[in-house]
């Protein structure tokens, strides 16, 4: 069996650019696929398997130690070997964007926000606190307050407590049950948030990895080695786009939003390439106990279900 074209012409894409961003592809390695098989592996296994996406051994070996340096990652010796896993603080950071990544077609709306006031929060802090929040689904809605339609309380709270400013922030749900059209909160949203940049890239991300669901769906096989490629990838890339998105309810939304197309474009393809890259992953990777153990059950959860 041949590796399918459109395979190599993704990875050529990839290593083309101009600075490759080591550390954030191994996130996406450890997120999507270590973390579900025992949260486990040796260093010689994840630089065999990213040098072909242009990560060499010294790229890897300099992104696990920043990642180590804040706090994502952690290391255990055993004889010559390194084996690397996620931190208790990478596992909750992840975890909240997998809550979005991985999540099911959104359900109707009920009208209800959640608003973060974050005018008492000291200057030094409040940038950080904002960009979290983006990466949670929140926009700008005004001076010194935050607005998500569709908010994860959990991760939220999370948030807060992490960032030490549970106490420093006003939390409040507000409702748009009132409004007699939804004109008024159109403008708010054209204001508040850059639908057209979004739009744009959620474009640039179709138009990379439509051929690769076509090419897949007439595919009679897979090698292990491309299912991993193309999900690790699709992942990688689908994250930098969904995490300065905003969750907005269809509602708000221009129609045939392309953001839905993406979000049901990225399950059906994970859905055909996740049993190829778990042989891969299984086949390839290393644990101090021997090759990875099986997925744990929350992997089979993803996109309503594997």
């Amino acid at each position: 069996m041949s590796k399918l074209k459109v395979v190599e012409t993704l990875l050529e894409n990839f290593r083309m650019r101009r600075s490759i961003r080591g550390g954030s592809l191994v996130i996406s390695v450890f997120g999507d696929s270590i973390s579900q098989h025992g949260n486990s592996i040796w260093l010689g296994s994840l630089i065999d398997a990213l040098k072909p996406f242009g990560v060499n051994s010294r790229l890897v070996r300099t992104a696990v130690y920043r990642n180590s340096q804040n706090g994502w990652l952690t290391s255990v010796q055993s004889g010559r070997r390194s084996y690397y896993s996620f931190t208790e603080y990478g596992l909750r950071h992840y975890e909240k964007a997998a809550r979005r990544i991985y999540a099911e077609s959104g359900s109707d709306w009920d009208g209800q926000w959640t608003l973060v006031f974050t005018g008492s929060v000291a200057e030094t802090s409040r940038e950080t606190l904002r960009r979290e929040l983006q990466w949670l689904g929140f926009g700008n809605l005004g001076t010194s307050v935050m607005a998500c339609p569709c908010a994860n309380r959990q991760s939220l709270d999370e948030t807060l407590h992490e960032l030490q400013l549970a106490d420093c922030v006003a939390v409040m749900r507000a409702t748009t049950d009132e409004l007699k059209s939804d004109q008024v909160l159109n403008e708010m949203v054209k204001n508040c948030w850059d639908l057209d940049q979004l739009a744009e890239k959620y474009d640039q991300f179709l138009q990379l990895f439509r051929p690769l669901l076509k090419a897949v769906e007439n595919a009679e096989s897979l090698l292990p080695e491309d299912a991993f490629q193309i999900r690790t990838l699709l992942i990688h890339e689908y994250r930098r786009v969904l995490l300065k998105d905003t969750d907005l309810p269809h509602r708000v939304l221009p129609k045939n939003w392309i953001g839905h197309t993406a979000s049901s474009m990225t399950a059906d393809l994970y859905k055909l390439t996740q049993y190829d890259a778990t042989v891969f992953l299984r086949n390839n990777m290393q644990t101090a106990d021997g090759l990875l153990p099986p997925a744990s059950p929350s992997y089979y959860r993803r996109f309503g279900g594997l």
